[in-house]
């Protein structure tokens, strides 16, 4: 399968590189990584197992690429005003989009520009960071739930799967994507907003007693908002607990929109939290914690 990698960050690259050593035909849209990688290859440190792929193919605008079977959208979504521009030279006919983007909202911004019968989304628990260029760190999880946006063809997501399982992903999928959506919101939205605002990692938030039944009341609004949404099945308060207990294992792990910050780029507020905030609020849903903090993050970086 012809593969297109847009946004080949720290998850872009680590999924592209497993997808590549599988045997897959992955080509990378690179930026600050091109010449690093491009020269030298890339470079792959993880808790499975480290890798070097020593030939890449990577390019500097989707035009080199061309057409594809495959687009997998691993972009932050404060850059989904380039969709359009990253995207349309990779599609042809049968070209499906797969985004593993964070928040809500992806989908239908992409259905909108390219047809909703090619999306399929996809949500990835994964803890990975960028290292030096041409390097990425995969530190642990690494598992994605597939879901097509339109239902239409059952078999194309189980196909997909099937194509992670290969490379050496957990991978799995659902009838219900607005649910998996859902679930990653509980541990995405305490989390990147906490460690963000505050610049520590996850293992600090949660080592003192207050901020754990912090991060823990935010879960419970996240559950109570996403169970407004008419899911199949509704998420049990429970599900904040085993949040809790896996990410304890995470030790020192910086969630992405924390290096966003420290790091001056810009922070996914509008799809992590904005967007949750307004489907719990037509919903009648009220959401105080996390509403303080989208507006403190928003303060904090303005």
């Amino acid at each position: 399968m012809k593969i297109a990698i847009v946004g080949a960050g720290a998850l872009g690259l680590y999924y592209g590189a497993l997808l590549q050593r599988s045997g897959e035909d992955v080509h990378f849209l690179l930026r600050r990584d091109y010449e690093a990688i491009t020269r030298n290859g890339l470079k792959v440190f993880s808790i499975n197992g480290d890798f070097m792929l020593p030939q890449v193919k990577g390019y500097r605008s989707p035009g080199e690429i061309g057409t594809v079977d495959l687009v997998l959208v691993g972009l932050k979504t404060f850059a989904n005003d380039r969709l359009e521009e990253l995207i349309r030279p990779l599609v042809g006919e049968g070209t499906q989009i797969l985004t593993l983007q964070n928040g809500l909202g992806n989908e239908e911004e992409l259905a909108s520009l390219f047809g909703a019968e090619r999306i399929i989304g996809g949500v990835a628990f994964l803890c990975s960071n960028r290292g030096e260029p041409g390097e990425v760190h995969h530190l642990g999880a690494g598992r994605i739930i597939l879901g097509e946006f339109l239902p239409r063809d059952r078999e194309r997501i189980e196909q997909l799967s099937a194509m992670f399982v290969k490379a050496g992903v957990d991978c799995r999928t659902t009838d219900d994507l607005k649910r998996a959506r859902w679930e990653k919101l509980v541990w995405n939205i305490p989390f990147n907003g906490l460690c963000a605002l505050l610049q520590q990692p996850v293992n600090l938030i949660l080592a003192r007693d207050a901020s754990r039944k912090l991060v823990r009341g935010i879960m419970l609004e996240v559950i109570a908002a996403a169970n407004a949404q008419g899911l199949a099945t509704p998420l049990a308060e429970e599900y904040a607990d085993g949040m809790l207990e896996f990410t304890d294992a995470m030790g020192e792990y910086r969630p992405s929109m924390q290096i966003d910050r420290e790091e001056g780029r810009s922070l996914e507020i509008a799809a992590i939290f904005r967007t949750p905030l307004a489907y719990g609020a037509r919903q009648g849903i009220a959401m105080p914690r996390v509403e303080m903090l989208a507006t403190l993050l928003e303060q904090a970086t303005g």
